[in-house]
């Protein structure tokens, strides 16, 4: 069945529907030996599609999750040769991170080979809920929680209400919930009410949770949970 080209590139896990529509734009991907044109139909099962020198060749879809250690970079690759999160996996799939957590940060990650799926977990519209755990350097006041489930201002911008739950009598360890992406910003939002983050642990994306899933593991999601998350997306775009 035919589709918009960068689709197809893009769940090939070539690169996101926006750097894919580049490739195109820039004369780097062709269709049976033609170089291809924005809006260019293809079917990925019949057709000849090479993208800078590599032919795409259909890939069975894989969705993994992985309880990421400290000290990996959320990355294919690394330039300056750290190690990165696909040391912790062997799949023979193309698969590739779904967002990121920073170096310092642990816990649920999801890789796969999925564009569609990779951009209904991770642009803003589709809102999927993180939540983590975080150890504090000193406690978080009343006003600091009224503060960050109102919507703090970071220097790049306000940021939506999140969920606070406070675990411990010293509130030093709580549990947030926030549905953006941006670069360590649950760090960031916490350093703003001045209780900067000693421990971070993602526990939960959407309905799915980290569980008793060992540090450096990964296993396959299930068919359920995909849908489950998908459907998720769903909803909230509706809304």
């Amino acid at each position: 069945m035919k589709q918009r080209l960068h689709k197809i590139l893009a769940s090939a896990g070539i690169a996101s529907l926006r750097r894919s529509e580049q490739l195109i734009a820039e004369g780097r991907v062709s269709v049976n030996g033609r170089i291809a044109k924005i809006g260019d139909l293809a079917d990925f099962l019949t057709d000849d599609i090479v993208a800078d020198g590599n032919q795409l060749a259909a890939q069975q879809k894989r969705y993994l999750m992985l309880n990421k250690p400290t000290g990996y970079v959320t990355t294919v690759a690394d330039p300056y040769k750290r190690p990165t999160v696909m040391d912790l996996v062997d799949v023979y799939e193309r698969i590739y991170p779904v967002g990121r957590l920073d170096v310092d940060t642990a816990g649920l990650l999801l890789l796969t080979n999925d564009g569609h799926f990779s951009q209904k977990m991770t642009h803003p519209k589709f809102e999927i809920e993180k939540t983590y755990v975080a150890e504090l350097s000193s406690p978080l006041t009343t006003r600091a929680q009224t503060l960050l489930e109102l919507g703090v201002n970071l220097e790049d911008g306000p940021v939506s209400p999140a969920k606070i739950s406070v675990s411990s009598r010293r509130r030093r360890k709580i549990k947030i919930t926030v549905h953006e992406g941006r670069n360590r910003i649950v760090r960031r939002m916490l350093g703003s009410v001045g209780s900067p983050v000693v421990k971070l642990l993602r526990v939960q994306v959407g309905l799915l949770y980290l569980g008793d899933l060992p540090k450096g593991s990964a296993r396959d999601l299930t068919i359920r949970e995909v849908m489950s998350l998908m459907e998720l997306a769903n909803e909230v775009k509706d809304k």
